[in-house]
């Protein structure tokens, strides 16, 4: 039984990572269980200063998910190297650097200093927070401006690449094809779909920012659906996320595609849902006498015409 998945020269102990804006930089979720259990961990989304994010309220629940606006809260480029970073090299994980920002300049600026710091794995590159109100998202939604985008950090970047694409798009394939004709090493998806939730007593939204990132178990079935057209578009490997609850999300969306998967709103419920997500993993595979958990990826069977 071999839980371990490779992407490129990087090799995770196994096929799960703390997503990023779910799990901070692990610091408070060390107390719950060691996190040299994880695969790998994305860091909360970085830009180059600090930001305090958006006013409150700034989460709301909703039915199977919550809607979330923080707004890219983070503590700069410079303090996440030198406390975030450090704090993170002492465990033996996959470790993710998650950049986001408003212009071309200023991600390939980002890209290029954590290129230099040995204790960063792989730099993920965010086109896809819908909480700001410039970058981002106009990046990833614009074919274009992702094209230019990824043609000049790709020169910048010394590290693995990593994509994290919108769902909130026409053509989320289209736009992992992209990606890999510009060199990204790798797609992560999906990212939240923007979402409202309405207070009927004010008459207003319950978000102070109107709208949200809907992230949970409600957008499951259409991000396996993307991941799987993403994984008929491109030959690189796809990081999965949306929904995942337990061992078997995961495996589904390796059936879909996905090479390794992400684990972000659960862990606000649950601190304890990665360890157990990981040991469900193993427990499955050694029942289901699979050896290789990397042999689930890409074997779904889609149905074609009247086929039964």
């Amino acid at each position: 039984m071999n839980l371990g998945v490779k992407l490129g020269e990087l090799e995770f102990k196994n096929p799960v990572i703390a997503a990023s804006g779910t799990f901070g930089f692990g610091r408070e979720y060390e107390k719950y269980f060691d996190l040299n259990i994880l695969g790998g961990i994305s860091g909360k989304g970085i830009t180059p200063k600090p930001r305090t994010g958006n006013p409150p309220p700034r989460i709301a629940e909703t039915p199977s998910g919550i809607l979330n606006s923080v707004g890219l809260q983070n503590p700069g480029l410079m303090r996440y190297i030198e406390e975030e970073l450090l704090y993170l090299s002492q465990f033996d994980i996959i470790n993710i650097a998650n950049v986001a920002a408003d212009t071309i300049d200023d991600y390939c600026m980002m890209v290029s200093v954590l290129s230099q710091e040995e204790a960063v794995d792989a730099i993920e590159l965010n086109v896809s927070c819908p909480n700001v109100k410039t970058g981002c998202l106009a990046f990833g939604t614009d074919e274009k401006e992702l094209d230019l985008l990824l043609s000049k950090v790709r020169r910048e970047c010394k590290k693995p690449l990593i994509v994290k694409l919108t769902p909130n798009t026409h053509n989320i394939a289209k736009m992992a094809g992209i990606c890999e004709d510009n060199g990204a090493d790798a797609i992560s998806a999906v990212n939240t779909f923007l979402g409202l939730a309405i207070d009927i007593s004010t008459k207003r939204p319950v978000l102070k920012n109107n709208f949200g990132g809907l992230s949970g178990p409600c957008i499951k079935p259409i991000a396996l659906r993307m991941i799987s057209q993403i994984y008929s578009e491109v030959s690189i490997p796809i990081i999965a996320m949306g929904g995942i609850s337990n061992h078997l999300d995961v495996i589904e969306y390796m059936i879909a595609g996905a090479a390794l998967c992400m684990v972000g709103t659960v862990n606000m419920r649950d601190p304890y849902a990665i360890p157990g997500i990981i040991g469900g993993l193993s427990d499955y595979c050694r029942d289901n006498k699979i050896d290789s958990i990397s042999s689930f990826t890409g074997s779904l069977k889609l149905y074609k015409g009247d086929e039964d």
